[in-house]
């Protein structure tokens, strides 16, 4: 795996771009440390296996360090650039860290246009709070939903649409049911 290890590693850093990696390889490396740290810890700590065991394992985190920082530099330049992430270069484990970062790219890159257009961009920072359509079963009083607005009074049989986090609560104490659409 060390062997493995380097040639990736050299090759991210030697490269502009972004380097295809095997899709298990970060559960590899992090088997491969497991398996050091464990033999590590069955030696003598003044033999010369476990100081060059000790080296090994100090130069794997170095390299798997560095092969992150770059991967992570160069993705962000690629998104900085307006450019599209090339599909199949990011691990599983990339895709679920990063994936939430292009839509942030494009946002900072709407709002850098129109602050150059001379317009000043209204910036909405409102979480969106996912709805489910209720039907009562007995009457509630107002009450204030996940996303801080008002809602109610109800009575027996009103229909509404509230915050998913808000219908959960009301259906399990049984003052609602989810309405069939």
């Amino acid at each position: 795996m060390y062997n493995d290890l380097h040639e990736i590693w050299k090759r991210e850093l030697d490269s502009a771009e972004l380097e295809r990696l095997p899709p298990d390889f970060y559960s590899r490396v992090a088997d491969y440390l497991g398996r050091l740290r464990e033999e590590s810890r069955m030696l003598d700590k003044r033999t010369a296996k476990a100081s060059l065991l000790k080296k090994e394992m100090l130069n794997v985190k170095r390299m798997v360090n560095e092969l992150i920082q770059v991967r992570y530099g160069k993705l962000v330049q690629i998104l900085a650039e307006g450019k599209k992430v090339p599909s199949g270069v990011l691990t599983p484990e990339e895709e679920k860290i990063y994936g939430g970062v292009a839509p942030l790219a494009d946002a900072v890159q709407s709002f850098a246009k129109d602050v150059l257009r001379g317009y000043l961009p209204t910036l909405s920072v409102e979480k969106k709070h996912k709805r489910t359509v209720l039907r009562f079963l007995k009457d509630v009083p107002a009450i204030i939903g996940a996303d801080m607005k008002t809602y109610g009074p109800f009575k027996v049989e009103d229909v509404a649409s509230l915050p998913i986090e808000n219908t959960k609560i009301l259906v399990k104490q049984g003052l609602a049911e989810k309405a069939e659409l």
